[in-house]
């Protein structure tokens, strides 16, 4: 069922939930939240980037529609001028999103030319506007989203009073990626790497700012990370490795919610999502390897894991039914999926 025909009231109150999964470009689209959502009932999921001008100029239900079982689940927002901002984040919780969130942090040079992203922190008062005009327009949260400095600029006083000009403004959480964005001759694969990681700057923040919600983000990948961070900040939001590692998020609901143990196994995740990509195919015409693209990491580690990798992402078997992929991946079919063994290697 799509929130374009059941929206529900904002999920997210009270204190927001410890673990999130963090806004990825081309990554963390609905089919993948989907996926996410099958592994974790409580982990807030985030949208893509969606900009402003895409939402006022463009196909909206395209950019807005998601799932009903996605919730609790965040729109994030790209942009700077605060009417147009507070108009996308209205359109937003009209569709029933439980958050908005304002991309601080994004390094690229096109976000850049748009006026926005990681070059916003150097705008306070601006952001600050933007906030104001989207808590104005919704009630539901408004959060920004941000890195702790931009290029060489390492002075903790900058993103303090960054964070406190934006506070001021009414904002009460922020999600910080703990590395500066290099707006200059780093890519923003490379600014996710490059730029050394300071969890330190949050946590300062944090006890300078004791009333707000810190969110860290960056390199975390273990469980040992996330309780680590969690004894000092607010939340945690994971990236990338909760996109190539999925099945990790299966154990988040009972080790960080107290919530019972869920008999889920990576068999039965696969089958709901081939329900999913029926469903999908009947609904909106979606292929079904649109979506199995995002789970090509669920049997990461495991014995023949390649192989089922190799299945599920064979473009000889687009033209097949999800469910005969299904069979083939298990090995039940393999008249249907024939390589050459140079092919396999």
């Amino acid at each position: 069922m799509d929130a374009e025909t059941d929206r529900k009231p904002g999920a997210l109150t009270g204190r927001r939930p410890t673990l999130s999964v963090a806004p990825m470009l081309d990554w963390s689209d609905r089919h993948c939240r989907y996926l996410h959502r099958l592994l974790s009932r409580r982990a807030v999921l985030y949208t893509e980037m969606v900009t402003t001008g895409a939402l006022l100029h463009g196909d909206v239900v395209r950019h807005l529609r998601f799932n009903i079982e996605e919730h609790p689940v965040a729109l994030q927002l790209g942009g700077s001028e605060p009417a147009a901002l507070a108009q996308s984040a209205r359109l937003g919780a009209g569709w029933g999103y439980d958050e908005v969130n304002l991309n601080c942090g994004c390094p690229s040079e096109r976000v850049q030319r748009g006026a926005f992203g990681a070059c916003l922190m150097a705008e306070p008062a601006l952001v600050a506007d933007g906030v104001k005009a989207m808590r104005d327009a919704v009630a539901i949260p408004v959060t920004v989203k941000h890195r702790i400095g931009i290029d060489a600029m390492e002075d903790y006083g900058f993103v303090r009073d960054f964070v406190g000009t934006v506070a001021e403004a009414g904002c009460e959480t922020f999600i910080v990626h703990a590395r500066n964005a290099w707006l200059k001759g780093l890519s923003p694969k490379d600014n996710r790497d490059i730029p050394p990681l300071r969890y330190g700057v949050v946590q300062q923040l944090k006890r300078d700012f004791p009333s707000l919600g810190f969110h860290v983000n960056g390199g975390i990948t273990t469980d040992a990370q996330v309780g680590e961070q969690l004894e000092k900040v607010d939340g945690v939001m994971v990236g990338r490795e909760a996109y190539h590692n999925p099945w990790w998020l299966a154990s988040w609901d009972a080790r960080y919610f107290g919530d019972t143990q869920r008999p889920v196994t990576r068999e039965s995740i696969e089958e709901a999502m081939v329900g999913y990509m029926e469903r999908e195919a009947v609904a909106h015409g979606t292929p079904w390897y649109a979506i199995a693209r995002h789970m090509l990491g669920l049997r990461n580690g495991l014995p023949g894991a390649r192989r089922w990798r190799q299945v599920w992402s064979d473009h000889r078997l687009k033209t097949e039914p999800a469910r005969k992929v299904l069979a083939v991946a298990r090995g039940l079919d393999e008249a249907a999926w024939r390589l050459p063994e140079a092919a396999r290697s």
